[in-house]
C-alpha cells in the first residue's frame, strides 16, 4: 500500500507543469525633475514618468518609473531630496532639472554646482544618470543664457554621463504643444518629448544590461 502511494505521488509530481520562473525585478527608472516631468495640470497617465514608462514596455523593456517629479523644483531642491530618492534603490536616475532655476534668475554657478553635487552623489552610489538639459530664457540677456546653457554639455562631459541636449526640443515655444502658460507641455508635449528622448534612454538601458 504504501508502495502504491508512493508510486501516485511520484506519479502526481512527474505530470505536474513545471514551476514558473521568477522574473527579475524591473529595471526603476527614477526622475529627478520639476513639474515638466511631474505631469504639471495633467492626469496621471498622461505624466512624462508614465508615458516613457510605457513606451520602454511597448519596446520590451521590463521596467518601471513611478511618479517623482515636483512642481516647482529647483536644483537645490532637487540635490536636498537626492539621499530621500536613493534610498528607493533606483537603476537609472534621469535628472531633469534646470528650468526654474532659471525662471527664478538664478546665479548660474548656483545652478551648476548643485547639479555637479548630484551628479557626483550619483557616481558615488554607483548609479548610472542620464542628464537631460535645459536652455535659459532668452529675457534674462545672452550673457545669462551662456552661462546657463553651458552648464549641461560640461557637466557630461566632466561626470562622462550621457546627455539629451534639450528636455524641451520639439516642444518650446509651439502653442499646440503647451498648455496655456505656454511653458508646461500638453499631453501631446509630453508625447513628443518622451519620442525624442527614447532612444537616449534605451541606450543607457541598453548599456546597462551589457555591463551586467
Amino acid at each position: 500500500m504504501i508502495a502504491v502511494f508512493g508510486l501516485l505521488l511520484f506519479t502526481l509530481f512527474a505530470l505536474a507543469p513545471p514551476a514558473p520562473a521568477q522574473q527579475a525585478a524591473p529595471t526603476k527608472i527614477i526622475v529627478l525633475g520639476d513639474s515638466l516631468s511631474a505631469g504639471y495640470k495633467l492626469p496621471r497617465d498622461a505624466a512624462f514618468t508614465s508615458q516613457l514608462e510605457k513606451a520602454l514596455k511597448d519596446k520590451g523593456y521590463h521596467v518601471v518609473a513611478p511618479a517623482t517629479g515636483v512642481s516647482g523644483e529647483t536644483t537645490a531642491g532637487g540635490l536636498a531630496r537626492l539621499d530621500w530618492l536613493l534610498a528607493d534603490k533606483p537603476d537609472l536616475v534621469i535628472v531633469e532639472l534646470g528650468a526654474n532655476d532659471g525662471l527664478r534668475g538664478i546665479d548660474p554657478a548656483a545652478t551648476r554646482e548643485n547639479l555637479d553635487k548630484i551628479l557626483t552623489k550619483l557616481k558615488e552610489r554607483g548609479v548610472p544618470a542620464l542628464l537631460a538639459g535645459m536652455m535659459a530664457p532668452r529675457n534674462l540677456g545672452s550673457d545669462y543664457a551662456r552661462r546657463f546653457d553651458a552648464i549641461y554639455p560640461d557637466l557630461a562631459k566632466k561626470h562622462d554621463v550621457p546627455l539629451y541636449p534639450f528636455f524641451l526640443e520639439g516642444v518650446a515655444m509651439d502653442p499646440k504643444l503647451n498648455q496655456e502658460d505656454g511653458m508646461h507641455p500638453t499631453q501631446e508635449g509630453v508625447a513628443v518629448i518622451v519620442r525624442n528622448i527614447l532612444p537616449s534612454v534605451t541606450a543607457v538601458l541598453d548599456k546597462m544590461k551589457k555591463a551586467g
